[in-house]
C-alpha cells in the first residue's frame, strides 16, 4: 500500500461527498471512483469517521493553498488579493452551475451535531479561514486600505461566515447574485 493510493482515496472520496454530501457517500462509491479495492480503505483509515476528518484536513489544505497563492501574490494590493480569493471562488461555482457549495461549510451543516470529532476539526478548519483572511488584512491595515481601528480577526470572522451564508443562498437560487452581493457589501461598505 503506498501514499499514493491513500490520495487517490481522498481525492476520489472528497469529490463524491462535495457533491453528494458525506451521508449519500458510500464506501463502494469511493474505492470505485479512486479504483481501489474494498480492503485498501481500512488499510489507511480505521473507519468511515476518521476518512471524513481527513477529508476536512484535505479542503483545509486547499483553501491555505489559495489564499497562499493570493497572498504572495506582490502585484496585488491586499485588499485585491483578498477581491481575488472571492472572484475565483465565485468563478469555481458558476463553472458548475451554482451548485456544490463551500465543501467545509456543507459538512458542517450535515455533520457537526452527529459526531463531535468532526465537529472539533471543522472548528479548525473554520478557524484556518478565517486566519488566512486576517493575515491578509493585517496587511490591509498597515497598508492604510481599511481603517487602523478595525478588528482583522473579527471582520475575518463576519466574512467567513457571510460568505458561507451567501454560498447557501447561491445553491438555493442557483445563480451568483449572492456572491456579488456580498462582495459589494464587504469591500463597498465593511472594509471602507
Amino acid at each position: 500500500m503506498s501514499e499514493d493510493t491513500r490520495q487517490r482515496i481522498l481525492e476520489a472520496g472528497a469529490e463524491l461527498v462535495h457533491r453528494q454530501g458525506f451521508n449519500n457517500t458510500g464506501l463502494k462509491d469511493i474505492l470505485r471512483a479512486a479504483g481501489v479495492p474494498k480492503g485498501s480503505f481500512y488499510f489507511y483509515f480505521e473507519n468511515k469517521e476518521a476518512f471524513g476528518i481527513e477529508m476536512v484536513n484535505h479542503f483545509g489544505t486547499m483553501f491555505r493553498g489559495i489564499i497562499d497563492r493570493a497572498r504572495n501574490d506582490t502585484s496585488l494590493t491586499p485588499l485585491e488579493q483578498l477581491r481575488k480569493i472571492f472572484d475565483g471562488f465565485a468563478a469555481h461555482f458558476a463553472a458548475h452551475g451554482y451548485t456544490r457549495g463551500c465543501p467545509v461549510g456543507n459538512l458542517a451543516q450535515e455533520m457537526s451535531d452527529l459526531s463531535e470529532p468532526f465537529r472539533a476539526r471543522l472548528i479548525q478548519a473554520l478557524d484556518g479561514m478565517t486566519s488566512g483572511l486576517a493575515t491578509i488584512l493585517d496587511n490591509a491595515k498597515a497598508q492604510g486600505e481599511i481603517p487602523a481601528d478595525m478588528d482583522t480577526h473579527e471582520t475575518a470572522i463576519f466574512m467567513v461566515e457571510a460568505w458561507h451564508g451567501a454560498i447557501i443562498r447561491m445553491k438555493v437560487t442557483k445563480d451568483g447574485e449572492p456572491l456579488k452581493l456580498f462582495a459589494r457589501f464587504i469591500f463597498n461598505k465593511v472594509l471602507k
